[in-house]
């Protein structure tokens, strides 16, 4: 299985920020899917394969992306120094 780190906050390549909560699996297919939370707005949960999660930005249809990864782990101190970097 790929690493995502449970609990990390990661941020998608056009700039908003998650929360991953867990990764489950399907019960049909054990096909693996990352829960993650929006960490804006209304919080909104939401559901991606695994694979998907982690795959490459696709720079032909996103040249200007400034991630490599889809979704990237950040290293940071809290959520709140995340969503505010920007503000500072």
């Amino acid at each position: 299985m790929k690493d995502v780190k449970i609990h990390g906050v990661y941020r998608h390549f056009k700039g908003d920020y998650y929360i991953v909560e867990d990764v489950a699996t399907h019960s049909e297919t054990n096909e693996k899917y990352v829960i993650y939370r929006a960490l804006y707005g209304n919080q909104e949960l939401y559901t991606r394969p695994l694979d998907m999660f982690t795959d490459k930005t696709d720079k032909i249809k996103y040249p200007d992306a400034d991630q490599d990864f889809r979704f990237e782990l950040q290293n940071i101190g809290s959520a709140r120094s995340a969503l505010f970097k920007d503000n500072n």
